[in-house]
């Protein structure tokens, strides 16, 4: 089995990529994508559907929106949080597919440390970790997939020192971080790269990409079966390159049997 996770920042600007790359990459069995940026009337379901996924989608007008691409269809899906039943944001899905539950998140950017949008990050993060204890099982195949807009480790930071006090990078978001993972989550990059200067998001601006000054933000988290099963985990850069690309790289990690 093999998942991804991809940021695609308008998935009606990178259709033909995101297509492109599914092909590429052999048609991995879940894709969980954020930022698609449409409503659920407005996805390109039809051309995904022809190259063989089921389509689950959670999105809103402009802004946010996620969405499951999976060759098997999905069951038990669930497309908000508990919390705040008011909250308008579309960031969340959860399914149940192929053995496996899954979540797609795109968690809040935060904007600037200390705003009404940074403790907003703050709270949706205890909602998710609120989701685990109350919803999942630590014990059976779960993986958590997504732009979850932290970089948990200095590795995983160009610059730790001058990204310290954002928002991608500020102590609460990292400690938020470690909480999902002690509720039972493995980083599974980690498990096959300890090396730093591998990231997943480079901003537009300043040649950051060809300079490689990026973050690793973008994460497959998963319960220890899975972990166990992991049998390699890449960041596709080329997927970063040339005009039109997202700002961010899809992650994909691969799976041995995950049926017992």
């Amino acid at each position: 089995m093999r998942i991804a996770t991809w940021n695609v920042n308008s998935i009606r600007a990178r259709k033909e990529r995101v297509l492109e790359w599914l092909t590429r990459q052999q048609l991995p069995d879940i894709v969980c994508l954020q930022e698609t940026k449409v409503t659920d009337d407005a996805f390109p379901r039809r051309e995904f559907e022809e190259v063989g996924y089921c389509v689950t989608v959670c999105g809103q007008k402009t802004y946010n929106g996620v969405a499951i691409l999976s060759r098997s269809e999905p069951s038990r899906v669930l497309s908000r949080l508990a919390g705040d039943s008011k909250d308008p944001e579309a960031r969340f899905l959860s399914v149940h597919v192929a053995g496996v539950h899954v979540l797609c998140l795109y968690v809040p950017n935060g904007q600037m440390v200390g705003s009404e949008k940074f403790a907003y990050k703050r709270t949706w993060l205890s909602r998710v970790r609120h989701f685990l204890d109350a919803q999942c099982d630590a014990g059976r195949p779960l993986a958590v997939c997504g732009d979850l807009n932290i970089a948990p480790e200095a590795r995983d930071v160009h610059d730790p020192e001058g990204w310290e006090d954002s928002v991608l990078f500020h102590p609460d978001m990292r400690q938020a971080f470690s909480a999902l993972c002690e509720w039972g989550l493995v980083d599974t990059f980690r498990l096959h790269h300890a090396e730093g200067k591998r990231y997943s998001w480079w901003d537009y601006r300043q040649l950051a990409f060809p300079k490689n000054k990026g973050l690793r933000i973008d994460h497959i988290l998963v319960t220890q079966s899975l972990a166990e099963r992991c049998t390699d985990v890449a960041i596709d850069r080329e997927a970063r390159k040339g005009k039109g690309a997202s700002d961010h790289a899809p992650v994909i990690a691969a799976f041995g049997d995950v049926s017992g």
